[in-house]
């Protein structure tokens, strides 16, 4: 059995905080540096540039690459051999968060209650998902997600006779609404399948696949690489300013779910698509 202390998963959790809102994922830049090469508008090209130029920027003078430093959004990946030794799981991960946004200096943007609106103060709570697998393996998936992105999400309940089609023409509507809104270049997440939740998760989880790394299943796949066309062909670009480059990647994750239903989520993810992976 392994055994993993509180201390060192609040160390964890607080490091990672605070590098994935310093540092853009290499991927990622490299996004932009190949998009750059493709970029046929001359606006989308200097804006391009300039996400390149802000990414150095940040990683030199330890500065958030965004000011909207996001809400942090967890997935726990835990083998049923492992034992959390000095507290509770989801204690720590709390405590990760509230030191990395204190030492990090990053900016608190959650509120307590969600109509009151009073701020905690320290970016806590961050929303945890559990996933408990065989093994003593460990890990923690963690993204922090600004909600300029966030608030351009939508959801659909289709209905099986819709198919592909009909998923292809919701995550293009959402997309083209959404415009400049999410800060493009984007990434799309995509949830099929399961229940409108498990859509939902399925759509966030997506969006930390690193960026080169296409579905595993041929025919989701194929279905990945048409949105992206179809997404870029809309010619939002980059910071909705014009341009060939709507979005980097499109990513979709799916569920078994009921003869009857087709629910479909999307979650977009800004340029800066932090994201960062914690194994112990």
């Amino acid at each position: 059995m392994k055994v993993i202390a509180v201390s060192t998963v609040i160390k964890a959790v607080k490091e990672a905080c605070i590098e994935m809102n310093f540092l853009v994922d290499p991927m990622i830049l490299n996004g932009f540096e190949t998009a750059l090469q493709s970029e046929a508008s001359k606006i989308g090209q200097g804006i391009l540039v300039d996400l390149i130029e802000n990414a150095r920027i940040a990683s030199t003078y330890k500065a958030p690459i965004c000011q909207d430093t996001g809400m942090v959004i967890a997935f726990v990946k835990i083998g049923q051999d492992v034992r959390i030794e000095g507290g509770l799981l989801t204690d720590a991960i709390q405590e990760g968060i509230r030191q990395g946004y204190e030492d990090g200096y990053l900016r608190k943007s959650i509120v307590a209650d969600p109509i009151l609106r009073k701020n905690t103060n320290d970016n806590t709570p961050g929303i945890i998902y559990y996933d408990l697998v065989a093994g003593d393996g460990f890990e923690i998936e963690l993204g922090s997600k600004g909600f300029g992105s966030e608030n351009m999400s939508r959801s659909k309940m289709l209905k099986p006779s819709d198919g592909i089609e009909g998923i292809v023409d919701f995550v293009i509507d959402t997309v083209e609404k959404a415009g400049s809104n999410p800060c493009p270049p984007i990434i799309v997440g995509i949830g099929v399948g399961g229940t409108l939740d498990k859509a939902a998760q399925l759509a966030k989880h997506s969006l930390l696949r690193p960026l080169n790394e296409p579905s595993k299943m041929a025919h989701i796949e194929s279905l990945e690489k048409r949105l992206l066309q179809a997404i870029n062909d809309l010619g939002i670009g980059p910071q909705g300013l014009g341009g060939t480059t709507t979005a980097l990647a499109v990513h979709i994750e799916t569920f078994p779910t009921h003869i009857a239903g087709l629910p479909v989520v999307v979650n977009l993810n800004c340029h800066a698509s932090r994201h960062k992976k914690i194994v112990l």
